[in-house]
């Protein structure tokens, strides 16, 4: 098949090993490889038996163990796996099997904000830690030596739609007046992580966010509505809203609209 149409990935070379490959986002990023008619092998801590193409591979980014064979013949990896800690510690875990594997092109998913979002403080780390802590991951990334892509991405309305629906047990739902939330469709971010996997290696590239950023009393309300807050557009890149903060502004197909049970 030789070189993609981007001129980064070769079909015919080894798998491309995905990191959290069975999670909200990582399992919408392998059947696209997959349809991109590239090999897929899938990091997980869990033994899982192969099945439709794709290799399973058991280790722990967390401590390390069986890393090491699973970027081993992987010359492009994506690294999906995330939590709401640890991510720096996993990303250095990879980072380290994969420069002793020459790897060819290292993708990674952070979060928009994490460049912006201030965390100094007991009560910033308390509250914002998961943002200083892909930050770090951002950069144990680009320090790595290896040719690599970084794409930022506003939270999924998976996420929120989860939050809602916790929130919606309790008798009164609290809801910050100013606080702003632009959730984005996670298909939307898988595409584009297929897209720039399969590219040139790229660096930090522009945000990937959805077009609507209004309070999270309008998004919220839209859970148990059914409705769409704002008529759905094309997706693309992020921008920053300087007054209220590190929110991002590109374009988005697809708004939250399922209802809370």
């Amino acid at each position: 098949m030789g070189m993609s149409s981007t001129g980064g990935r070769d079909h015919e070379n080894g798998p491309i090993l995905v990191t959290g490959g069975t999670g909200t986002l990582g399992r919408l990023v392998v059947p696209r490889l997959r349809d991109a008619g590239c090999k897929v092998r899938v990091l997980s801590r869990r033994s899982r038996e192969a099945g439709e193409g794709i290799e399973f591979v058991t280790g722990d980014l967390a401590t390390g163990e069986g890393i090491e064979a699973a970027v081993e013949g992987a010359e492009f990896i994506m690294h999906c796996a995330g939590s709401s800690k640890g991510d720096e510690d996993k990303a250095l875990n990879l980072v380290r099997a994969a420069s002793r594997a020459e790897a060819r092109h290292l993708v990674y998913i952070s979060v928009v904000g994490a460049d912006r979002i201030p965390v100094a403080s007991g009560i910033d780390r308390a509250m914002f830690g998961y943002f200083g802590s892909k930050l770090a991951a951002e950069r144990a990334v680009a320090d790595s030596g290896l040719p690599w892509t970084t794409l930022r991405a506003t939270q999924f309305h998976d996420l929120f739609l989860m939050a809602a629906r916790q929130m919606a047990r309790l008798p009164v739902i609290p809801v910050p007046a100013v606080f702003q939330f632009q959730p984005i469709d996670s298909g939307e971010v898988a595409a584009r992580l297929v897209e720039l996997a399969l590219g040139t290696p790229a660096g930090l590239v522009p945000g990937w966010s959805a077009v609507t950023c209004g309070p999270v009393a309008s998004t919220g309300r839209s859970c148990w509505s059914g409705s769409q807050a704002r008529p759905p557009a094309r997706s693309g890149p992020a921008r920053t809203w300087p007054r209220t903060g590190p929110w991002a502004g590109g374009p988005g197909r697809r708004v939250l609209a399922e209802r809370v049970s």
